[in-house]
């Protein structure tokens, strides 16, 4: 089901910034996704989305957004993509993060971006004026294989798509870099897709990988989840039930070794394993100024 709606605001203050994003704004044009990723947290009960597959679009939000922006005195990173990915298949129709960004490279505001689209390459014109501020692109990539993505990630574009779309944007001076997570136990938790994804992610020019080795299970995002297992991996259920009960964090096998592998590969290839963040920037800018004066 797809609902229109007029929303009453768009931007969330965050009381701190987010210790990953450094992220100061929230922004969520889109309520629910059409990726249908199998192992999405944001099914969960605390979110208070009925049906995740459910997407109510805030028609408004360019002029929300607008508004809200011109009250602002001080600028702050705003970000997107935490809760609902920007680039579902509905933004080809209604352009609503297109339009929004170009009312913050108005303004002059930084973003942080999240998503698992290609789409993306349709505001790089747009991204390439925010770069003159700050702009940061974050790819989900818990897989580069994209047989196993048809599976656990079946309405995304595919890894191999988004890789493409990585390099893109690098190419242009923007930049980017992956969000490794989940990692899902029993399916991911292998040295060969560790490996790859770094690999994979260095030819396309991410200058850093965030990890979660494991993934989260509570409520509603268990149920669906396990019915997910059952018609793709059968067995993998009670495997999950053994090892993990009802606890909410689920780490993978091998944690160690994984990590290992996955930090000595990123050091191999001069890639962080840290978020980037516009606020460190600022001040790496500042710190470089005055050791030249």
């Amino acid at each position: 089901m797809i609902e229109e709606m007029q929303a009453k605001s768009i931007l969330n203050r965050m009381k701190q910034p987010s210790a990953w994003f450094g992220v100061n704004y929230g922004m969520n044009i889109y309520r629910g996704c059409q990726h249908h990723c199998i192992y999405c947290d944001s099914r969960s009960e605390c979110y208070r989305i009925e049906n995740f597959d459910d997407i109510l679009v805030k028609t408004n939000a360019p002029e929300l957004l607008r508004k809200e922006l011109s009250q602002k005195r001080k600028r702050g990173v705003i970000g997107t993509g935490a809760m609902s990915d920007p680039y579902i298949p509905l933004e080809k129709e209604y352009n609503l993060t297109g339009r929004c960004l170009e009312i913050i490279s108005e303004y002059r505001f930084p973003v942080h971006i999240c998503t698992k689209s290609n789409l993306i390459l349709r505001d790089m014109d747009v991204l390439e004026r925010i770069n003159k501020v700050y702009a940061c692109i974050a790819f989900t990539l818990t897989t580069v294989d994209d047989d196993l993505a048809r599976k656990i990630e079946p309405e995304a574009p595919l890894p191999s798509e988004r890789l493409k779309a990585m390099g893109v944007l690098s190419a242009i001076g923007i930049k980017t870099g992956v969000l490794m997570m989940p990692i899902l136990p029993f399916i991911e938790d292998n040295e060969e897709n560790i490996a790859d994804i770094v690999n994979q992610s260095s030819v396309y020019g991410a200058s850093y990988i965030v990890p979660a080795f494991g993934m989260t299970l509570r409520d509603r995002q268990r149920i669906y989840y396990y019915e997910k297992l059952e018609l793709l991996f059968p067995g993998l259920r009670e495997k999950y039930e053994k090892r993990f009960g009802q606890r909410y964090s689920c780490g993978v096998n091998h944690y160690k070794k994984l990590k290992g592998l996955f930090e000595k590969l990123c050091k191999e290839k001069n890639i962080s394993t840290q978020m980037p963040s516009y606020s460190r920037e600022v001040s790496n800018c500042q710190m470089d100024f005055f050791n030249r004066i």
